[in-house]
């Protein structure tokens, strides 16, 4: 009996077995900053930003962009290709290439807590498809909030938030006013401590640093 047991479960752990080895492993970019180093995964559920930001990175298309937009308690932005070397005078965030990328919004899965990576995008206006910028992207830095906080936001929009989200958004902090409509493709996973040194850098009145915030390189690691 105990062996007909046995026999009965090692199907069951090939399966499994055979499962976890089929699952992609999530691709790792380490974003060489100023200020130091920020490294990020990039979810399988997104495979066009996924593709799309790896590209960019092989080509190596973000080397000596700017953090061009930073807000406090909100995100740090990068990625115009317009931003490299420019002058301190310039207003930047309309530099991008000639595509964009159909939107990949997982939501509730993937929410604005605080260290998503997200794709920025141009205003509903003018894009209710809410594709997303081909070289544009921003990580979450975002504020707390309390529970009531959190509730009255639940009756003003009549949308409900997941338990995970509560949580979070109390915890660790997030944008839930941006949730729904904007791609999360990626999130920090070491560094975040850099993200804040550059959300606290001083800015004028464009949200643009004051001093330049270059990123140096972005290299695709296995680690």
């Amino acid at each position: 009996m105990k062996c007909s047991n046995l026999l009965l479960l090692i199907p069951v752990f090939v399966l499994l077995a055979f499962s976890l080895h089929g699952q992609e492993a999530e691709k790792l970019v380490i974003i060489d900053t100023d200020m130091g180093k920020i490294k990020v995964k990039l979810f399988n559920d997104t495979p066009l930003h996924r593709d799309n930001f790896l590209k960019n990175v092989e080509d190596k298309r973000y080397n000596d962009l700017l953090f061009h937009r930073v807000i406090k308690q909100f995100m740090i932005q990068a990625g115009d290709v317009t931003s490299k070397d420019a002058p301190l005078d310039k207003q930047l965030g309309s530099g991008d290439l000639s595509y964009t990328i159909p939107a990949e919004i997982h939501y509730p899965k993937y929410f604005h807590k605080r260290g998503m990576l997200c794709a920025a995008r141009t205003s509903d206006e003018e894009n209710p498809d809410k594709s997303s910028s081909a070289t544009q992207f921003y990580i979450v830095t975002g504020k707390h909030y309390t529970e009531m906080e959190l509730d009255k936001m639940e009756k003003t929009n009549n949308t409900p938030f997941t338990p995970q989200q509560k949580e979070a958004y109390m915890l660790e902090g997030g944008v839930p006013s941006l949730d729904g409509k904007y791609t999360i493709f990626g999130e920090v996973v070491s560094g975040m401590k850099v993200v804040d040194k550059i959300q606290f850098s001083p800015t004028n009145e464009y949200d643009r640093p004051l001093k330049n915030i270059k990123i140096k390189s972005m290299t695709i690691t296995s680690k």
